[in-house]
């Protein structure tokens, strides 16, 4: 179905919204070298609570899609339990396409808009934001091996001490170390055009990255 069902499904809604911001905020070259169609990672916002559903939709019409998510216990007040997967970043589903298929989804009613970089405002117009591939990876690494819940913040935090993390599931994993007010150590992993990923951790669990 993948391609098929996309193309006769971007037909028939191409009427439903525009992306003129998108259009013209998009630089030249965007997807690669020599005109070769090359994809990369936007970020689709939708409405929150359907982030699961839009990626499920993409999905089925072969296009490639990341919700932000962490498995965790939850209680509810009549003391039923069950696993869920709980979304980190409200409103935001990742997508990997090209440039041209990405003009063509945001017109699917489902995706109301693609994420600006505003940082290219000034000099630039506003650009389309890409999240570099290994930006991505980290955060997905930091979600699905984390034994701690991981938060997200949209502000911006001063860039901290480089450091790898030596034990514990998320061993391996690279990021910035910074102190909150309470004194307690957080491992900060960046998506430069969002924020950070946030998780606690122990002193004795990270070394200075080389």
């Amino acid at each position: 179905m993948a391609r098929d069902a996309f193309n006769w499904s971007i037909n028939h809604t191409m009427s439903i919204g525009s992306d003129s911001e998108a259009f013209a905020a998009v630089p030249s070259g965007v997807d690669g070298a020599v005109g070769v169609p090359s994809p990369k990672w936007f970020v689709a916002l939708v409405s929150p609570r359907h982030e699961k559903s839009v990626s499920e939709k993409l999905q089925g019409l072969g296009i490639e899609s990341y919700v932000a998510t962490q498995s965790e216990l939850h209680q509810w007040k009549n003391g039923r339990r069950r696993q869920i997967e709980r979304v980190v970043i409200p409103g935001v589903v990742f997508v990997r396409s090209t440039e041209k298929e990405r003009r063509e989804i945001v017109c699917l009613p489902y995706v109301n808009r693609f994420l600006t970089d505003k940082a290219s405002v000034a000099a630039n117009g506003n650009r389309i934001a890409v999240v570099p591939d290994r930006q991505l990876e980290r955060l997905r690494f930091m979600l699905g091996h984390s034994d701690e819940a991981v938060g997200f913040e949209s502000r911006r935090y001063s860039p901290g001490e480089r450091v790898r993390v030596v034990r514990g599931g998320l061993c391996g994993l690279e990021g910035e170390a910074v102190e909150s007010l309470d004194g307690k150590c957080r491992l900060l992993v960046r998506l430069d055009i969002l924020g950070c990923a946030i998780v606690e951790i122990g002193l004795c669990d990270i070394e200075p990255a080389q």
